[in-house]
């Protein structure tokens, strides 16, 4: 029996392919000594101020700069809520975001340390790792297998940069089984600080979310989707140990190596509700991705 085509309707924002300032076309000679062109992914510097204080130069592809920079000075708890906003400027020419609060800040100690991550693309924390998250608490949340079966399939299938270029990462924020917003970056700390910014512009509780990203669950990444409040982390990746340390630590539901029926649940895993039955879901094709994109 053919499946019905997935439907992606539940998305606010999803990858878009008609912006051809992410991908060029890039002519080169393959393996059989033959002319070809491929699609590569774009990236380009973005310097991120809050107030006066230059931050840091981030490498992003360069959309959404505003949510990317919001959500990198919160995930660094550098800002605590949107209230502190004045306003955000950015300007193309000079490819940098200034974040302006309604106050003076003084962030000279957390500058003077800056720890530089395992996060493709140089993701940089600022002062020490523990003190980001000693006070979180992660509000139990619980997870149906069946939404993730679900949640693989639709963002899987969604049509994207990775699919069209790959050398990137892909980030998306669930409620249940329905990808809301779909971010993607060359680099996966970028992708979730996308999300988070989206999420404090638009006053998103975070209490009954899920993410889900493609890249490796680090220690950095665990960081950031426990300041962001969310109590639900799935990745099609692995893990780290120092990563799953801090998952334990702040309560945070843990689910990595997501392929077809398998997955591994680190942390958290009272919180797992196993109502999918897995002799119905298919084991996953090293190929499915396009092959999926290209049949729906």
């Amino acid at each position: 029996m053919k499946q019905s085509k997935i439907k992606f309707s539940s998305y606010i924002i999803q990858p878009n392919l008609s912006n051809t300032s992410l991908i060029r076309s890039v002519q080169g000679v393959s393996y059989e000594g033959k002319q070809t062109n491929i699609s590569v992914v774009e990236e380009r510097h973005l310097t991120i101020f809050l107030n006066s204080i230059e931050i840091l130069t981030a490498m992003t592809v360069g959309d959404y700069p505003e949510y990317l920079a919001l959500g990198f000075l919160f995930n660094q708890g550098l800002i605590k809520s949107i209230s502190e906003i004045n306003r955000i400027d950015y300007d193309a020419e000079l490819q940098a975001v200034v974040v302006r609060t309604n106050f003076e800040t003084s962030h000279e100690q957390l500058l003077k340390k800056r720890t530089r991550t395992s996060g493709c693309a140089m993701g940089t924390v600022f002062g020490e790792f523990q003190e980001l998250i000693n006070e979180i608490k992660l509000p139990n949340a619980k997870v149906r297998t069946s939404w993730l079966y679900r949640l693989a399939t639709v963002i899987n299938k969604t049509p994207s940069i990775y699919l069209e270029a790959g050398a990137i990462h892909g980030t998306v924020l669930c409620r249940k089984d329905s990808p809301l917003v779909y971010m993607e970056d060359v680099g996966r700390h970028n992708a979730v600080d996308k999300i988070a910014g989206w999420m404090l512009m638009n006053n998103v509780k975070a209490h009954d979310k899920i993410l889900y990203t493609t890249g490796r669950l680090t220690s950095e990444i665990i960081i950031k989707t426990a300041m962001m409040g969310i109590p639900i982390l799935a990745s099609r990746s692995g893990f780290t140990a120092w990563g799953i340390d801090l998952a334990r630590q702040v309560n945070l539901t843990l689910i990595g190596r997501l392929r077809g029926r398998r997955f591994h649940c680190l942390s958290g895993d009272c919180n797992l509700v196993m109502d999918a039955a897995t002799s119905n879901i298919p084991n996953e094709n090293r190929r499915h991705l396009r092959k999926a994109a290209q049949d729906d």
